[in-house]
């Protein structure tokens, strides 16, 4: 199982942003879909579609089409609903059921209901299980379509958002770079200089069937302040802003309902002022740049300024790390 909680620059509050409570744009459901995923219902026992079903794949939410389950993760509980002893990292929530007793589960993205997860059980070595209704999902063949998604984040140096991002379970690839102005094919020491409107950024490229956006937007917001504007610590001038470069609408949606609910339960003392607009084009840094922690650990800003970042990472996300 997989607890995310995460502690903020102020120390004092958790960030756990639940996004089913904002609204967001979902696919139609028929009534007896509507039922089960919005009216909190259950379907009878053995007549779902995948309680017995094996073949190797992605289980996706039904409404809003966020990765949820693995196929490798699913196994045969004889409970006569679908059963898996992990999610997709970040892509489930778990709520004290109305009973007080059971453990619902909905979907992190848009709220869709799930079912009910319970530990102890001793079914799995991992201990748990989620008792999942076939209805609120829908199953997608694992060479049908890829799971390989991008995401783009600027907060500060890029040496720091890179070493950090480079240390997430899922993440493929990060890229330093330049991205959010006009001027094409800058170099680094155009955009240092402030002139070019680009800021540093990163090209995270990720598997979103282990690890979902939401999931990096926590990893984001946590290890840097999106509170101060064109400045990260020391370092001062728009290239340092705090921006999210979105490449479609789906991720501008989920990037912007984030910040709400961060604004909304006051996550931060100060008002948020990342910046969230289109990507654009992505301008990869010099060579050079490229693994700058992993290259050069003994350097005086590597041990000054990004090995804190990384420590403070594996303090708040030790469940996610590779």
């Amino acid at each position: 199982m997989t607890k995310i909680q995460v502690r903020l620059a102020s120390g004092s509050k958790i960030l756990k942003v639940n996004l089913g409570s904002v609204n967001m744009k979902t696919n139609e459901l028929n009534e007896e879909e509507k039922k089960v995923i919005e009216e909190k219902g259950t379907e009878a026992p053995f007549s779902g579609e995948y309680e017995n079903f094996y073949e190797d794949g992605i289980y996706l939410c039904r409404r809003c089409g966020a990765p949820l389950y693995r196929s490798e993760d699913k196994f045969d509980a004889h409970c006569g609903w679908p059963s898996f002893d992990a999610e997709v990292a970040g892509a489930v929530r778990r709520t004290l059921d109305e009973d007080g007793v059971r453990t619902e589960i909905t979907c992190e993205r848009c709220g869709a209901h799930l079912g009910h997860v319970f530990e102890g059980e001793k079914m799995t070595d991992k201990n748990i299980r989620h008792c999942v209704n076939s209805i609120s999902m829908e199953f997608v063949p694992k060479d049908s379509r890829s799971f390989i998604e991008k995401a783009y984040f600027g907060g500060g140096c890029f040496w720091c958002t890179e070493a950090t991002f480079q240390r997430l379970k899922g993440v493929k690839s990060v890229l330093p770079g330049f991205a959010g102005g006009e001027k094409e094919n800058p170099t680094y020491e155009e955009v240092s200089g402030g002139h070019t409107g680009h800021a540093e950024v990163i090209e995270v490229e990720y598997d979103s069937s282990l690890v979902s956006f939401e999931i990096l937007l926590s990893v984001f917001f946590a290890v840097h302040d999106p509170t101060t504007l064109n400045r990260q610590g020391a370092d001062v001038g728009t290239q340092y802003r705090s921006i999210i470069l979105y490449i479609d609408d789906a991720q501008k949606e989920v990037a912007q309902n984030f910040i709400k609910k961060l604004e909304a339960e006051k996550y931060f003392e100060k008002p948020i002022v990342t910046e969230i607009k289109p990507l654009g084009k992505f301008y990869p840094a010099e060579d050079y740049h490229k693994n700058y922690f992993k290259d050069h650990p003994e350097a005086a800003y590597c041990q000054i300024v990004i090995a804190p970042k990384i420590d403070k990472l594996a303090a708040k996300f030790k469940d996610l790390l590779a």
